[in-house]
C-alpha cells in the first residue's frame, strides 16, 4: 500500500492565483540535481476526490478542482502552510472506490 497525501483547491486558485508553478518548477529542479525521484504530481480534475471519503471535502472545492499529491507528507504540509486556502486530505492506495491515484477526469 502506499499512502498519498494532498492539497485541492479550484483550478483557478492553484494553477493562477498562487505561485504554485514556481514552487513545483523549483522541487523539480532540487531532485533532478539530487537525483532524486519525483513524489508529487499537479492534477487537474483528478477523478480521486469523487471517492465517498471525500464526499464533504469535494463539495467545498470549486469546480473544476485541481490537487497536488505526493507521496511525502511533509512537502504536503509546507503547501498547505504556503497555500493557505486549500483543502488537505490522504488515502491509500489500491483501494475498492480508486482505480488510479493519477486518473483525470
Amino acid at each position: 500500500m502506499t499512502t498519498y497525501f494532498f492539497v485541492a483547491a479550484s483550478e483557478k486558485f492553484l494553477t493562477v492565483e498562487e505561485p504554485l508553478e514556481e514552487i513545483l518548477k523549483e522541487r523539480t529542479r532540487n531532485y533532478e540535481e539530487n537525483n532524486k525521484e519525483k513524489d508529487f504530481w499537479l492534477l487537474k480534475n483528478p477523478s480521486f476526490l469523487r471517492a465517498s471519503k471525500f464526499s464533504d471535502l469535494s463539495t467545498k472545492i470549486p469546480s473544476p478542482p485541481a490537487a497536488v499529491i505526493s507521496t511525502d507528507k511533509k512537502f504536503i504540509t509546507f503547501l498547505k502552510l504556503r497555500l493557505e486556502f486549500v483543502a488537505v486530505g490522504e488515502f491509500e492506495f489500491p483501494n475498492a472506490e480508486i482505480s488510479d491515484p493519477f486518473k483525470v477526469e
